[in-house]
């Protein structure tokens, strides 16, 4: 059996160095916050060229915390992509806000910059850029676009840690990025984790005050907050696995060449990378017809593979009652991309002899 995705085998990569992570911190009788907390973020914000990192309890409490510091709420918009984790749109309704839902482009797979201008009312509030299964949405661009109508980008950087655009580490484009440490993800912890990056001081002090209550340094509260405190055990994992990070990019990179090679000429269409861009390659995203029986055939062969994601957002029971608002012509592209999409194994630890034989079912299938 080839599995989609395998953290028990990044445990195992980097075993040695996560247990005396793990010894460390309960030798230190300091669990929540503290030193192994504030390393962390200080090695992270320098990892993504910030001045400040805040760690939170998941990938959602950082967006749900960035964008209640960003004065988000009832009566605001927020233009963002379906075609993502259901945690993004989660996000904006937890804050009250309305989610304002665009097309992503038909190449990449992220949301269109030619869409956004026409989402924008006198409501919009903030723009977030998803960088879906590891490819760069163009920020640059999402950016320029907000500038002009005052509003706020958000990066939801959540599968796409270690991700670059035109030189630069995503989440320190926009205003204020969000990273999930799901333990699937590049950098992965041992349960829920996340963290908030910006270069704004004022932002930065308001999240960790939100993170816990709405504290300051002497618990004193000074605004409504929560309880998404990252805990010094998965910070301390998250330390001794950071210094992997490019390491591991680097060799999901090689995998995805690897692919490509071995899917060229199956009617297949594989990921494109888009210019000026790195790729984290958190997920190897396919689209093909008959999608769903190249799957069963997959799964006789004994190779995992996945959607990510089967129905866009819009298209949820759960969120169908909410206003989730979308342009009248609909998501054309969102819509042809749901039954299309195929996820293939991709993980650092995945071996070249198990994406030969992945590459061999797929051939099989049509007769390659």
């Amino acid at each position: 059996m080839v599995p989609l995705a395998l953290p028990l085998a990044q445990y195992r990569a980097h075993e040695k160095d996560m247990r005396a992570a793990i010894a460390r911190v309960l030798d230190s009788g300091s669990y929540i916050l503290g030193e192994e907390v504030e390393s962390f973020e200080r090695a992270f914000a320098s990892y993504c060229c910030v001045t400040h990192a805040v760690g939170v309890g998941s990938g959602t409490d950082a967006l749900i915390l960035a964008l209640k510091a960003l004065d988000i709420g009832l009566g605001d918009e927020v233009i963002t992509v379906s075609h993502t984790a259901v945690a993004t749109v989660a996000a904006i309704i937890a804050c009250a806000a309305t989610p304002v839902l665009v097309d992503v482009d038909p190449v990449y797979y992220t949301i269109d910059p030619a869409r956004i201008e026409a989402a924008i009312t006198p409501r919009s509030k903030a723009i977030i850029a998803v960088h879906l299964y590891g490819q760069p949405a163009p920020v640059n661009d999402v950016v320029a676009i907000a500038r002009s109508h005052g509003l706020f980008v958000l990066e939801d950087c959540a599968q796409a840690t270690g991700a670059r655009y035109r030189g630069r580490r995503v989440g320190s484009i926009g205003d204020i990025g969000c990273f999930s440490f799901y333990p699937t993800k590049n950098l992965g912890a041992i349960g829920d984790a996340g963290m908030v990056v910006t270069s704004d001081d004022a932002l930065a002090s308001r999240v960790r005050r939100l993170r816990q209550y709405g504290w300051d340094d002497v618990r004193v509260t000074h605004e409504v907050g929560v309880n998404s405190r990252l805990d010094a055990l998965q910070a301390a994992i998250l330390a001794a696995k950071l210094p992997h990070l490019d390491a591991d990019n680097t060799r999901r990179a090689a995998l995805a060449r690897r692919y490509a090679k071995g899917l060229a000429g199956v009617p297949i269409t594989l990921p494109a990378e888009r210019p000026q861009a790195t790729h984290a390659f958190h997920l190897y995203v396919g689209a093909c017809d008959m999608r769903d029986a190249l799957m069963a055939h997959l799964a006789k062969c004994g190779i995992g593979c996945g959607i990510h994601y089967p129905a866009p957002v819009h298209r949820q029971k759960g969120y169908c009652g909410h206003a989730l608002l979308s342009p009248p012509d609909g998501l054309p592209v969102t819509e042809q991309l749901v039954a299309r999409i195929v996820s293939l194994p991709m993980y650092p630890e995945l071996l070249d002899a198990e994406v030969q034989a992945t590459i061999a079912a797929v051939r099989g299938f049509y007769g390659k």
